[in-house]
């Protein structure tokens, strides 16, 4: 009797073995992970801000201050419209703070440049502050200050910047930062949107870390209207494109369906007509066949995945390159293992799993990027290391 119990128990260990060694390995193979738990820091919400809002003709700054066990309460100073103001962003993870002044949001961004200058392209940083920090500490893009170092360099964001992570304002203020300081330099921070980007701006948080719900009800708004017309992100994401040509090079977060070349669109018609429906959500039959083309969530720019479905042919491809005469195209939206090329080094595709600010996982993620200098294409590791292609 104890021998048959012992070898039932046996027998139920090695089948649940297997079938956990089977599980991590669809998971895996399908880029996912095993969450091992967040740091309580994660959902701290005493230092949040600066939350900015345009009231009665004057610039709202706000914060949140205090914890749970004291209460909370915003903080609130008003500014005239033009005014710049010093502001200070506090990241719970590591206790610490970096400031930037804090302008108006800016006008439409132009979307082709032409200087040979070396671009560092990263997508799909989900609100991660801490790993996009240390990843541009590691390759030189800022010092320990947080300060722009990259010169007249491009620094390029591809997208999905927002949602899912506990850092978005931390995130979001860092980049903002980072853009005052590379145009002082000659440099240019790119931030392309993606269609999590264009889903906040269009009302849609469900993808937002649950943290976001509270923080805005204590400023007297809903999540959703963090990004609204009044509000500093919501004017200053909407001044952002979704296409930009930068040294022949093509960036968008999902993709060029072949479809721009049969509709004629030029760059910087395409980011007008997506523009004008930044705040709009697409639904079938919303307007005309060729705007319908940039909007939909299968073939607009910010969804489209078909080069990393084989739903593209060469000749296809090299059609929508040599229509826009563009070197190559770089893209984001589609996860990748590490940042992969296709089509003879003619696309990158360089969304990958970046490690979680606040969250441990198995297995443990690592950040990557490219790097288009010289003209040579290098895939970046968060060890400071460059491998060319």
């Amino acid at each position: 009797m104890f021998k048959s119990v012992v070898r039932a128990v046996g027998h139920f260990l090695l089948v649940s073995v297997v079938l956990l060694v089977i599980g991590l390995g669809i998971v895996v193979s399908e880029h996912g992970s095993v969450n091992l738990g967040d740091a309580p820091q994660a959902y701290k919400m005493g230092g949040e801000g600066p939350f900015v809002f345009f009231e009665n003709n004057q610039m709202a700054v706000k914060y949140i201050r205090g914890s749970r066990d004291e209460g909370f309460t915003v903080e609130s100073d008003y500014y005239p419209l033009g005014n710049a103001v010093t502001a200070d962003v506090y990241f719970a993870r590591d206790d610490s703070t970096f400031s930037f002044l804090l302008n108006q949001p800016g006008q439409i961004q132009p979307a082709i440049y032409n200087d040979n200058e070396p671009i560092l392209a990263i997508s799909d940083l989900e609100g991660n502050f801490h790993t996009f920090r240390e990843f541009l500490l590691a390759h030189g893009v800022v010092n320990q200050h947080y300060d722009w170092q990259f010169g007249q360099g491009h620094l390029v964001l591809l997208g999905d910047i927002v949602d899912r992570g506990q850092a978005v304002t931390q995130l979001l203020w860092f980049i903002y930062k980072l853009e005052q300081q590379a145009l002082l330099a000659g440099g240019r921070v790119h931030y392309i949107l993606g269609n999590h980007e264009i889903k906040n701006l269009q009302g849609n948080m469900q993808s937002a870390a649950e943290k976001y719900t509270p923080i805005a009800g204590f400023l007297g708004k809903s999540s959703a209207e963090l990004f609204t017309e009044d509000t500093f992100w919501g004017r200053w994401l909407a001044a952002k494109n979704t296409v930009e040509m930068i040294n022949g090079h093509l960036f968008v977060h999902g993709g060029l369906h072949p479809d721009v070349v049969k509709h004629q669109w030029s760059i910087n018609a395409m980011n007008q007509r997506v523009r004008d429906y930044y705040r709009q959500m697409y639904y079938p039959g919303l307007t005309d066949e060729k705007t319908e083309s940039l909007l939909s969530t299968e073939t607009g720019p910010a969804w489209f995945r078909g080069y990393l479905r084989e739903e593209v042919t060469d000749d296809e491809f090299e059609t929508v390159l040599a229509f826009y005469n563009a070197r190559s195209m770089i893209v984001g939206h589609t996860i990748q293992f590490s940042v992969n090329s296709l089509f003879d080094n003619r696309l990158f595709a360089i969304d990958v799993k970046h490690p979680n600010d606040y969250r441990s996982s198995f297995p443990n993620k690592s950040s990557e990027g490219l790097l288009i200098q010289d003209g040579q294409f290098y895939r970046l590791t968060d060890d400071g290391e460059k491998h060319l292609f």
